[in-house]
């Protein structure tokens, strides 16, 4: 099974579902964006490291704004540094995904950098067991392995996300500490998940 590219969702997507999926679906459907402190910081970043250079040094060829996907899982984007290390006879990818803060007990970052691996395999046809994720906020790398628990989750969120690009109900809002460092609040409206009749009112405009 193939998707057509039309149907691609964005790799960014993941990571949105997985915090959030109202979250996600407000940013990828309804196009909906407002900047704060926190996603400046992300795109600050990420501007950083998508300069679109490739570097070579030793034995390692580093290239950003990598364009990626996989016509088999239906996802596409853009890889902020994929670092290439000389092996026996190849070049050995190592994707490398830039966030803001610190490391996170979600999977959510572990889940975007493992689908981006997933797209480099299918593109190159060689296995990529491991990448890294660095934070700005403590400015060091976390290595992740893609093991089968992993990519197992990778490929859940994915059909999840096709599903929900899919649907015209967007999810319910959810009111919890999530909401506090979401840009989306005004857009979101989670206090009215706390009441029901307000939920219910909701839910019928989103069906029509």
């Amino acid at each position: 099974m193939s998707y057509p590219e039309a149907d691609f969702i964005p790799l960014s997507a993941l990571q949105h579902y997985l915090y959030c999926p109202r979250q996600c679906a407000l940013i990828h459907l309804d196009r909906a964006w407002e900047e704060n402190v926190f996603t400046a910081e992300g795109r600050i970043l990420h501007e950083r490291a998508h300069s679109g250079e490739t570097e070579s040094r030793k034995t390692v060829r580093t290239v950003t704004s990598l364009a990626l996907s996989s016509k088999r899982l239906g996802i596409s984007g853009v890889a902020d540094v994929v670092e290439f290390h000389e092996g026996k006879g190849s070049w050995q990818p190592y994707p490398v995904e830039y966030k803001r803060g610190r490391p996170k007990k979600s999977d959510a970052d572990r889940v975007q950098l493992c689908a981006q691996a997933l797209c480099l395999e299918e593109m190159l046809d060689i296995p990529v067991p491991e990448g890294a994720l660095f934070y700005g906020q403590t400015r060091r790398r976390e290595v992740v392995r893609f093991d089968e628990a992993l990519r197992h989750l990778t490929g859940e969120t994915i059909a999840a996300v096709h599903r929900l690009f899919g649907q015209t109900k967007r999810p319910l809002p959810v009111n919890d500490k999530r909401c506090k460092a979401c840009s989306l609040k005004d857009d979101c409206l989670p206090g009215l998940s706390a009441d029901p009749s307000a939920r219910y009112l909701q839910a019928l405009l989103e069906d029509t």
